[in-house]
């Protein structure tokens, strides 16, 4: 990916997020109060409020999130590999399943990915260092720092891996995705997913932070899913 197409990628789902979407009803609603439009401002207004008060409720965000979680279970079993993958993103919520099977396997290694961004080290570099931290060697973990995305890093770590068997850790919720854009580059990986957030829905509950931010990650989740089938549709268009 370009770097002008992974920058309108972020714009776009910047503005497309739950909590954005919401602000720009609200911005509208002010617009047309400051003109005297008070019929299209009050309708503005209420939709930019009940918005905010739907996707920061739990059944709404645990009704949106659960169908991606659900998809893959837990890794139980031991598996015979050579390298574990953590993928990039809250290395708190993924790092425990990438350890606790790199303790299982003998002789595996961990692969961390990610880019600097507008940070000084890359995301692959301080996951690296948090894990020997943690008591990983060094040895055994390997960086791939280019990969800007899910895409990317499935393209990288086809130079590492090739076509043989990897587990791969990354959150339930990203799980669907990541291992959508693994297959395509012809990778086989061993689904290891970690960090549920869906929770049994309790209607009688108060619109809340958290909730507002598993709205956001599924819309996220949501939205990269259609921005991978809008370019493979151009590809085809292309082809």
């Amino acid at each position: 990916m370009t770097d002008m197409g992974f920058a309108l990628k972020k714009v776009l789902s910047a503005f497309l997020m739950p909590l954005s979407i919401g602000l720009i009803l609200f911005v509208i609603g002010l617009m047309f109060l400051y003109i005297s439009k008070y019929k299209r401002a009050k309708l503005f207004l209420t939709l930019s409020f009940l918005w905010i008060i739907m996707v920061s409720y739990s059944p709404f965000s645990n009704a949106i999130l659960s169908p991606l979680e659900s998809q893959h279970t837990k890794l139980e079993q031991d598996v015979p590999v050579k390298y574990i993958l953590l993928l990039g993103g809250d290395f708190k919520g993924r790092s425990h399943e990438a350890v606790k099977l790199y303790q299982q396997i003998k002789n595996a290694k961990i692969i961390t990915s990610g880019y600097p961004g507008s940070a000084k080290i890359s995301e692959a570099r301080s996951s690296a260092i948090k894990l020997m931290e943690l008591g990983i060697s060094k040895e055994d973990i390997l960086m791939q720092e280019e990969p800007k995305d899910t895409q990317e890093e499935a393209m990288n770590i086809k130079n590492i891996v090739g076509e043989e068997p990897f587990i791969l850790v990354t959150a339930a919720y990203h799980m669907p995705r990541a291992l959508e854009l693994f297959k395509k580059e012809g990778l086989n990986p061993i689904v290891a997913p970690t960090n549920f957030m869906s929770k049994k829905t309790q209607f009688i509950s108060a619109p809340n932070g958290s909730d507002l931010r598993k709205s956001e990650i599924a819309f996220h989740e949501y939205l990269g899913k259609y921005w991978n089938q809008i370019k493979e549709y151009k590809k085809e268009l292309l082809n």
